[in-house]
């Protein structure tokens, strides 16, 4: 994430509205690009686009639906993008039981629209497609995922993710590995926390909510295993994978980006660890749910290859992580000038992941 790169750039983000979209738009635009998004309406009230004005860092948006081809075509084509980063996706496991053909819609063939879109856009140099560590076919054992294992899913937000995999796998190696001008890749992150997610059944949403109207919390799945990191992680890996693969076109592959193996904890770990930070450990309930829908119980990720060959590295180990997303939303509260905020806590891990020396002589 150099300002040297990305100034100046021409950026096209799907998913903005959301909550990694929100945080993306606002480092990017940090950052010196510029940034156009297409997106629904934000996926909750509050949610972090509006809460941190996100809106007004963006040179154009669209409020327009993945599944609509032809005005995403129409939208790149008026914005003629350098690089193209897909974050728009139908990203609840429980509202895919709910709304599986929705799902499938949005996930596959929304990101094949993507696809299509960029491979007749001249413009584009770098198509980034971010999907999910639950696009592996899980065994629920300690075994840590790498990027050649198997696509897969139980449950049809799981299954979406593997097949947008396998989409961008035929797309670049059919289209873009060929024509020798636009780089593909594939991003994959496990467990993400960090301010302004409101998004239902999400964790740290929950928390939080029940935390500032002081009301009891119920964990029902409290021994389910997932690799937590802060958002800024992977969307550093993101916007790294972005830098690598501009200079000259290069094969589609995909990247893991997860924390260290310490930050691989259970839901009450998360659960207990946060609410003792806002100081109300006594609103919550463990209350296993025996009847909910399949989730898997052990997600890991390696991430040795995005270490060697990009130098990404988690800079927040469990703790930090849980402790910044806890800052954030009591910043919230306070009716602290969150657009500020949120500027700070970039800025914060950007001088974490600078190199030593660059640190030495801030």
């Amino acid at each position: 994430m150099t300002p040297a790169f990305w100034g100046g750039k021409r950026v096209l983000l799907t998913g903005h509205t959301g909550f990694k979209g929100a945080w993306l738009s606002l480092w990017l635009k940090q950052l010196g690009a510029q940034v156009a998004g297409y997106a629904l309406e934000p996926p909750s009230e509050p949610n972090l686009f509006d809460v941190a004005g996100v809106k007004s860092a963006l040179a154009a948006e669209w409020r327009k639906d993945l599944r609509d081809v032809e005005a995403l075509d129409a939208a790149a084509k008026e914005f003629a993008p350098d690089i193209i980063l897909h974050l728009g996706a139908q990203s609840l496991v429980r509202r895919s039981y709910a709304e599986p053909l929705e799902t499938y819609a949005t996930n596959v063939m929304g990101t094949a629209h993507v696809l299509e879109v960029a491979r007749l856009l001249p413009s584009a140099r770098v198509v980034v497609i971010a999907t999910s560590d639950k696009c592996y076919e899980n065994r629920e054992t300690s075994y840590a995922y790498r990027e050649d294992d198997a696509m897969g899913g139980h449950d049809p937000y799981s299954s979406s993710k593997g097949a947008a995999e396998l989409v961008t796998a035929a797309y670049a190696r059919s289209f873009f590995d060929v024509r020798g001008t636009c780089s593909v890749a594939s991003v994959r992150a496990g467990n993400v926390i960090g301010g302004g997610d409101w998004a239902a059944d999400r964790l740290m949403a929950d928390l939080m909510r029940g935390l500032m109207a002081g009301e009891p919390i119920i964990i029902r799945r409290p021994r389910a295993v997932r690799p937590w990191q802060h958002v800024l992680e992977p969307l550093c890996g993101y916007l790294t994978v972005a830098e690598q693969a501009w200079p000259q076109q290069t094969p589609w592959q995909g990247w893991n980006f997860g924390p260290d193996s310490d930050s691989e904890r259970t839901v009450e770990d998360v659960a207990t660890l946060t609410c003792r930070l806002w100081g109300r450990t006594d609103l919550l309930r463990i209350q296993e749910d025996k009847n909910a829908p399949h989730e898997a119980a052990l997600l890991k990720l390696d991430s040795n290859k995005a270490r060697t060959k990009l130098g990404w590295k988690p800079r927040f180990d469990f703790e930090d992580a849980v402790a910044r997303t806890v800052e954030w939303y009591k910043a919230y509260a306070e009716r602290r000038d969150m657009r500020d905020f949120t500027l700070k806590q970039i800025g914060a891990y950007q001088a974490a992941a600078a190199p030593a020396s660059e640190r030495a002589n801030a």
